[in-house]
């Protein structure tokens, strides 16, 4: 293996105007993008293409330093490479390339590509070539035959022919990534003029791929940032509308309920053959629709108070299930409880979580309106995660798979009278007792799986 410690101790090049003029080109390339997939494909293209006839394929590969795996991003060889554009005379310093998002397309649609990007190599490993390439920061000129002998240079074998070099892509004292170059269909030898320009294209690479990089991150954080403040400001409008209808439910509340009182009097009062019975009950019936929408409102708008103590998850859902006992019954559905008549020992406010499975309870029975199979079972999570899931599935059609991403956001609702914020609420319960709750669909109806923590056995002796 020949090893190139400094590019002075390379012979120089009888080309030296070529050179200079390749390596101007590059550097007014650099700075016509900042786009690193652009920039990438520009810095392969150039070293493969029949005008610049330095070498005939190039692959490169970017390090991860958390993982500190080399991972690989692109392959070009001679045959893709003819898209590169000379912008301004090719002779004159000043001009630059360019590759249109056709040619960028074509070359990352290659068998040779694709196997470049599914490479990983560990930095790790004990394989001298990765070791004096990425930790030394050198240049490697070797052949098939010596890396052949070494286990862990398994990216040779795959990728490169009989002769081949690396060279590191340096950028503040470190090796962010290599680029590998060979000469597989003609089998020409890389001279030591290809390398030491190698080497100095490299140089220039690695601050230019080093330099889009940090322009991706900074341009993601903007990103972020921005979702984050619409997010803010999505927020600050919503607490504003919560405040305002929250105030107005409050108000409302009241004359809603004599309006009701005094309708549901007047209905007891008239003969049901009348018509004005019949208006006076559909008061009552719409009064009642808006107490229970107020009643949503609030609930939702107010912040609640949790009185946490150690409660049965089974006594829960048996209580559940004795209230909602006349709907199942007057709706046809037939009732599969599994294992809820277990111990089940949770932190949590009684009150409030049985306001969860009823609201679930219901809900499953309005999907099934002319019938149909509601089950309920409750499980351990997992041998490592101390945690209990009831699920409670029906057979009412389910979820349309669109709004499955939507059911728990405030006000959204499938229901022609619903106020959209039943589940809602659940999801606050669920949420504010340390649990998850998740939505599906099965083959036959709708799925929701709630999924809370047990209390250790020490906290329930305490």
């Amino acid at each position: 293996m020949t090893v190139h410690h400094n590019p002075s101790q390379l012979p120089a090049s009888e080309n030296s105007l070529n050179e200079l003029t390749l390596l101007y080109q590059f550097s007014n390339t650099m700075l016509s993008t900042i786009r690193l997939n652009k920039l990438t494909h520009l810095i392969l293209t150039a070293l493969t293409t029949s005008s610049s006839n330095l070498f005939e394929r190039a692959f490169l590969f970017l390090r991860n330093e958390k993982s500190e795996v080399l991972q690989g991003m692109l392959g070009v060889t001679r045959r893709t490479a003819e898209g590169l554009q000379i912008v301004g005379s090719q002779e004159a310093l000043g001009s630059r390339w360019e590759i249109s998002e056709d040619v960028i397309s074509l070359q990352r649609s290659t068998e040779f590509c694709a196997k470049v990007r599914a490479t990983r190599i560990d930095i790790n490993d004990s394989c001298p070539l990765i070791r004096r390439v990425i930790a030394d920061r050198t240049l490697c000129h070797t052949n098939f035959t010596i890396c052949h002998e070494c286990g862990t240079c398994f990216f040779v074998r795959h990728l490169c022919s009989d002769t081949f070099a690396a060279v590191p892509l340096v950028a503040r004292d470190s090796a962010i990534g290599i680029i590998v170059v060979d000469n597989p269909e003609s089998g020409q030898e890389i001279t030591q003029e290809n390398l030491r320009f190698l080497q100095l294209f490299a140089n220039q690479a690695g601050m230019a791929v080093l330099n889009s990089m940090l322009y991706n991150r900074i341009e993601d954080a903007h990103i972020n940032l921005r979702d984050a403040r619409e997010r803010l400001l999505h927020g600050e409008r919503l607490a504003a509308i919560g405040e305002v209808a929250a105030n107005l439910a409050h108000e409302l509340k009241n004359p809603i309920i004599t309006i009701g009182g005094f309708a549901a009097r007047l209905l007891k009062g008239l003969s049901e053959e009348s018509k004005e019975h019949q208006y006076a009950g559909t008061i009552v019936k719409e009064v009642g629709r808006l107490e229970k929408m107020l009643a949503d409102i609030l609930a939702f708008s107010s912040k609640p108070t949790i009185c946490f103590s150690v409660c049965d998850l089974g006594e829960i859902l048996r209580d559940c299930l004795e209230s909602c006992a006349t709907t199942v019954e007057d709706h046809g559905i037939r009732l599969n409880v599994d294992n809820s008549r277990g111990s089940w020992s949770i932190l949590g406010d009684a009150h409030q979580l049985k306001q969860v499975f009823l609201n679930l309870i219901l809900n499953a029975c309005d999907a099934m309106s002319d019938g149909g199979r509601l089950t309920i079972s409750v499980s351990s999570a997992s041998p490592e995660n101390n945690s209990v899931i009831v699920s409670i599935e029906d057979t009412g059609g389910g979820i349309a798979q669109e709004m499955l991403s939507k059911i728990f956001n405030p006000f959204f609702t499938t229901k022609s009278t619903g106020t959209g914020l039943g589940l809602a609420i659940v999801n606050r319960i669920v949420l504010n007792h340390f649990g998850t709750i998740r939505a599906d669909n099965t083959e036959l109806g709708a799925l929701f799986s709630v999924m809370l923590p047990l209390v250790e056995a020490e906290q329930i002796q305490n």
